[in-house]
């Protein structure tokens, strides 16, 4: 049904400004999210560590990584072990208190096949580190992040106004014409409306991962009260454990009950992702889609015993999907090539967009919503 032209007028209002106000930040996004689709083969290139041949017979002993991962840093606690999904390395964080924030944490690397720590750039400085925390949170922490997520669901607004103030008029066109026959700017509009619609669903669809990237702390604070809490609560009046169990032996006992699944991470009482009482021990499926996925074995800190295997939510299940595909890291290097070169267009999108409104317009507000009605029959003038 075709809109009047007071709704017309209204749409193309709050497509107006709702882009004006998300522009400059999707602009940021778009240019620091094109080095960071490539961040791993970056890495690669510029930092890789040398693994040398691990010596015959070396075992991985995790009690020793985590002893030798703060033994220079008196006080501090073991907070997670992450596996490396490629390579055989284990990251170590550490830090002053097991809530410590990020900001207080330190990060070390160690050779997944004998423990050997592996001396490298500290892993949360560098050129890439700097460009992922403004693309995060504009380097301003959970404030940032947050306010992002504000801009992401304006930015949201925007597309689907865009759609419906344009769609109608794009049916008057064939699929993809630019009228080069006429104004310039008439000829930056109809690029600007192919190239958006044409990388709709692409935007669409890292607009929305990237939204729910922002709400990473929100997201969690309600795992922690839903499902973390009900794991918990056999402990509630049980005191921290004084000595904790072995991780090397947590781990081993939930390799034996889960055996297909290759453990991703593991969490120490007392963080973000465990209990006061518990080792979380992640584990990932084997495939593309769910190695990406987590489902938590809790384990005793105390007694070493599993008490607690189940699956993540569905809201946790969307929040670690949400980077990968944010960032095209599901298909190899040709998805990301192809999310490289929808990045690019985006930022034509952008550009344009505000050309458009940067660049003099003798035309009023409803002569140009008669353009959109009418097909671009009344041109605006240069």
């Amino acid at each position: 049904m075709a809109l009047s032209q007071a709704a017309t007028r209204g749409w193309y209002l709050v497509h107006k400004w709702t882009s004006l106000v998300c522009t400059l930040f999707l602009l940021m996004f778009c240019l620091t999210g094109l080095p960071l689709i490539f961040a791993h083969e970056i890495d690669e290139a510029t930092r890789a560590p040398v693994l040398a041949a691990p010596p015959a017979g070396a075992r991985l002993d995790l009690d020793k990584v985590a002893t030798a991962a703060v033994a220079e840093l008196p006080g501090w606690k073991m907070l997670y072990l992450t596996w490396d999904e490629d390579k055989p390395l284990l990251y170590v964080t550490v830090g002053p208190t097991y809530d410590a924030s990020p900001a207080q944490m330190k990060y070390q690397l160690f050779d997944a096949r004998s423990g050997t720590r592996i001396e490298t750039p500290p892993l949360d400085e560098g050129v890439m580190a700097f460009i992922l925390d403004l693309h995060a949170n504009l380097l301003l922490g959970l404030p940032g992040q947050l306010f992002l997520g504000l801009t992401g669901v304006v930015f949201l607004v925007a597309v689907v106004s865009g759609v419906v103030v344009y769609a109608p008029f794009m049916r008057k066109l064939r699929f993809g014409t630019v009228r080069k026959d006429r104004s310039r700017r008439l000829k930056w509009l109809d690029t600007h409306n192919m190239v958006g619609i044409v990388t709709l669903g692409w935007v669409a669809v890292v607009g929305l991962t990237g939204f729910i990237i922002t709400m990473t702390v929100p997201i969690t604070m309600i795992w922690q009260a839903d499902q973390l809490g009900e794991m918990s609560a056999p402990y509630a009046h049980a005191r921290p454990p004084e000595r904790l169990a072995s991780i090397d032996k947590a781990v081993a006992t939930v390799r034996a009950a889960a055996p297909n699944a290759r453990v991703s991470f593991v969490a120490w009482p007392g963080t973000t992702y465990s209990t006061k009482h518990h080792y979380m021990v992640a584990l990932a499926g084997n495939t593309p889609l769910t190695a990406r996925l987590i489902n938590p074995a809790m384990v005793d800190a105390e007694t070493g015993r599993l008490t607690d295997l189940r699956q993540m939510p569905l809201y946790m299940k969307a929040l670690f999907l949400s980077a990968p595909l944010h960032f095209g890291d599901y298909g190899g290097l040709p998805l990301k090539i192809i999310w490289a070169l929808l990045d690019i267009a985006a930022i034509v999108v952008l550009v344009s967009g505000l050309y458009l409104w940067l660049g003099k317009r003798r035309t009023p507000l409803n002569r140009r919503v008669a353009e959109l009605r009418t097909g671009g029959a009344l041109e605006p003038a240069e």
